[in-house]
């Protein structure tokens, strides 16, 4: 299937996710009140990326539906934390939100936290989720997961894995695997996943985990070779290509961008921001801009999102320990 052919594909699913994903009713009093004042939208990573043109997205648009002034304001730091931190102790009235990406619920488990991220912040909804795939050099003897398992096993120590970075929703879901198989993979961390490809593509590492969007124009071009996406199911970006759940039952690993505030505002007015940004994420532009992105919509109810957080922050700090991880 063309590639363009696919996006169609995924954008028509975004829309129809979308669609079914909101209902609408009477917000109690103090919901109907909000906002009363301009809102923040903290991004807490430098300007650019995904993450900055999904806040510009919302920002257009809920200015639109608030009828206030949406500032997009950029606190990066700490992996995430400078900005994270800043919402969790902003007031709690829905007038300060952050997005969030993977790292939200992967900082717990490998550093020191000036926040509790379950009890200090409240999930609104996720955003947007991104398949990620472990590809290989065209040259490694494998097309797929089984034989990449039985290869490694037969040859511990030999091959090694490059990701975009230490500590990475990346590099947990290939020590995830190495863990759920028992494989001895090298790690080799690099810093984004730009400087990655060519020694992946040259054949110097063997394997590459990197999101799938970004790794679909070097498949399409044979440099790289798919051999499994860390989602349970599979992408309609790239429907042939199997899921590591096929082999591993229950294994589950995606990035994530989802919007939380700090915990202590009122719930109605929590779901009333929920109800007023899916509305935003119905929109075809919207949507369209996410599968630019590579991202698909997945909003959940904020109570949902909460329990997400709670869950991976408890997989990923077990995997942290049992693995005995060292992220720099």
């Amino acid at each position: 299937m063309k590639l363009d052919q696919t996006r169609r594909q995924f954008h028509q699913t975004a829309v129809a996710a979308l669609g079914a994903a909101v209902g609408f009713s009477t917000l109690p009093a103090n919901a109907q009140t909000f906002p009363s004042k301009p809102v923040t939208l903290i991004v807490p990573n430098a300007p650019g990326g995904a993450i900055d043109i999904l806040a510009r997205s919302l920002q257009q648009h809920l200015q639109t539906a608030w009828g206030q002034t949406v500032l997009v304001e950029y606190k990066p730091g700490a992996g995430t934390v400078v900005g994270t931190d800043f919402v969790a102790k902003a007031p709690a009235d829905g007038h300060t939100l952050c997005l969030v990406a993977t790292p939200h619920v992967i900082n717990p488990a490998i550093r020191q936290m000036p926040f509790d991220t379950t009890r200090d912040l409240s999930g609104i909804t996720i955003l947007g989720i991104s398949n990620v795939l472990l590809s290989a050099t065209p040259s490694l003897p494998v097309s797929t997961l089984p034989e990449l398992i039985d290869l490694v096993k037969k040859n511990p120590g030999k091959y090694a894995y490059a990701s975009p970075g230490s500590g990475s929703s990346m590099h947990f879901a290939v020590e995830l695997l190495k863990q759920r198989t028992g494989m001895d993979l090298l790690h080799v961390p690099f810093k984004g996943s730009g400087p990655a490809y060519p020694e992946v593509m040259s054949g110097r590492i063997a394997l590459l985990i990197d999101p799938l969007f970004s790794s679909l124009p070097h498949l399409k071009a044979g440099r790289l070779k798919p051999l499994a996406v860390t989602a349970s199911r599979r992408s309609p970006l790239a429907p042939d290509i199997a899921t590591m759940a096929e082999t591993l039952p229950g294994f589950n690993v995606q990035s994530m961008f989802g919007m939380v505030v700090a915990s202590a505002t009122p719930r109605p007015v929590v779901q009333k921001i929920y109800t007023d940004v899916v509305q935003v994420m119905r929109r075809p532009e919207v949507t369209a801009r996410l599968a630019e992105l590579g991202l698909e919509p997945n909003p959940i109810a904020p109570e949902q999102f909460d329990a997400l957080i709670k869950t991976d922050i408890e997989r990923w700090t077990q995997l942290v320990k049992t693995a005995n991880l060292k992220v720099d």
